[in-house]
């Protein structure tokens, strides 16, 4: 539902925004199949459990890869996912050490960012949920929310 009004995007509390993607440096070889399939899995299997928390990711994809932008509730809850055993994520980062590792074939990268209250702005006009509209909720930008000065409470 597109929301045509300007609105923002507001979070309660700290949050941690995780960026995570993979780059094919060698596409011809068919190893990367594996690596690109085991994210959707682990994304199926966030959205299905959201006391592990997830609370919203958007798939981006690009000519040689993909990156998928994560809202997580904390740094705690991601880095717990990432080393759970009983989770998706632990033995799919060890198949892809054992089937690609440092050979160069596929690429992978992650980058964290914890977030303050407060440490974040966003503006949206004529758009759906989105962003961390759709992780957290949205709010008219009217007011102090008018401008990104504002919205930063500057």
């Amino acid at each position: 539902m597109i929301i045509d009004k300007r609105v923002s995007g507001e979070i309660e509390g700290e949050f941690v925004l995780f960026l995570i993607g993979v780059r094919l440096n060698r596409p011809w070889k068919p190893n990367w199949l594996k690596v690109f399939l085991a994210m959707p899995l682990m994304l199926k299997e966030l959205s299905r459990k959201p006391e592990l928390g997830l609370l919203h990711y958007r798939l981006h994809f690009g000519l040689r890869g993909a990156m998928v932008v994560q809202y997580w509730r904390s740094f705690e809850l991601l880095t717990d996912y990432a080393t759970n055993r009983a989770q998706a994520h632990l033995p799919a980062w060890r198949d892809f050490n054992r089937a690609i590792g440092t050979n160069g074939d596929v690429g992978i990268w992650h980058e964290t960012y914890i977030v303050g209250p407060g440490k974040y702005e966003s503006i949206y006009v004529n758009m759906p949920c989105f962003g961390l509209g759709a992780a957290g909720s949205v709010v008219e930008s009217t007011g102090k929310r008018e401008g990104a000065k504002g919205r930063l409470g500057l």
